[in-house]
C-alpha cells in the first residue's frame, strides 16, 4: 500500500516520520512505497491562529488529490497542529485519513492513564489535544508558561533544531505538570518534540504522539487495513 504524507510542516517532523517508516517497514520486510507533498508551515500556523479550519482543510484536500494522482492509498498529516482541521479534511478527502488524534486517544486508554500533561502549540495545549482524549484529564502548563512553551515550540519546529534554552523551557513545564499538577505522563503534543524528548531516557513517562501515529501508518502499509 502506498503511503501518502503531507509533510513540510516542520523539517524535523518530516525527517522523523521518514526515518521511522523506513525502519518499521524494513523490520517487517515489507517494501516501503511512499509519496510526500509539501505544505507551508507559516500558512498553517497563520490559519491555526485564526481558526481558519475550512481554508487549511482546502489546502490539505488539494495536496491529497496530488497524492492520490501519484498512487497513494491513504493520507496522513505529519503535524499535530495540522490536525485542528481534521474533521473538515476527513469529510473532503478522496483518500482514507490516518488520524493522529484518535490513535493517540486509543493508546492513552489502553495504558490506563487518567491524568496527563501536554506540551505543544498554544492551540493544542489550550484545547486539551483538540478535545480528542476522553478517558483522561489533559492538564496544560500553567497560564504563565503557555506562551513561553508555545514560542519555544514554534521556533524549534521552524528551525528543525532545538536550543538549550528551548529544552529547559520544555523540561521545566513538564516537571511542574508532573510534580504539582499530578500528571502521570507527558503527552508530546507536537511532532517536533522528538527533538526534545526520548522515551528511552526520559525521567517521566511519555505519550509520544508522533511515534504512535507513525506506528499506525506502518501497520496500514503492512496490512492494508485502515484504522478505525
Amino acid at each position: 500500500m502506498q503511503i501518502g504524507l503531507i509533510g513540510g510542516i516542520g523539517p524535523a517532523a518530516q525527517d522523523y516520520y521518514t526515518r521511522r517508516l523506513i525502519g518499521l517497514l524494513a523490520q517487517a520486510r515489507v517494501p516501503l512505497d511512499m509519496t510526500i507533498v509539501h505544505a507551508d508551515a507559516p500558512t498553517l500556523l497563520a490559519n491555526l491562529a485564526a481558526d481558519r479550519k475550512a481554508e487549511q482543510a482546502e489546502i490539505f484536500t488539494n495536496l491529497t488529490e496530488r497524492l492520490a494522482c501519484g498512487g497513494a492509498t491513504c493520507v496522513a498529516v505529519t503535524s499535530i497542529a495540522g490536525h485542528f482541521c481534521r474533521r473538515e479534511l476527513a469529510s473532503q478527502s478522496s483518500l482514507p485519513v490516518i488520524d493522529m488524534i484518535s490513535t493517540v486517544a486509543q493508546d492513552v486508554a489502553k495504558r490506563g492513564l487518567d491524568r496527563i500533561g501536554i506540551l505543544g502549540t498554544r492551540t493544542v495545549m489550550e484545547s486539551h489535544f483538540y478535545g480528542g482524549i476522553t478517558t483522561a484529564t489533559v492538564v496544560p502548563p500553567s497560564e504563565s508558561e503557555i506562551d513561553e512553551v508555545h514560542a519555544a515550540y514554534v521556533a524549534m519546529a521552524s528551525a528543525g533544531v532545538i536550543t538549550a534554552e528551548q529544552q529547559e523551557t520544555f523540561d521545566q513545564a513538564a516537571r511542574r505538570m508532573i510534580e504539582t499538577a499530578g500528571a502521570k505522563a507527558i503527552l508530546l503534543g507536537g511532532t517536533d518534540l522528538a527533538l526534545a524528548f526520548d522515551s528511552s531516557n526520559s525521567p517521566f513517562p511519555l505519550v509520544d504522539c508522533a511515534a504512535i501515529h507513525v506506528r499506525t501508518i506502518a501497520e496500514y502499509a503492512i496490512s492494508g487495513v485502515v484504522p478505525t
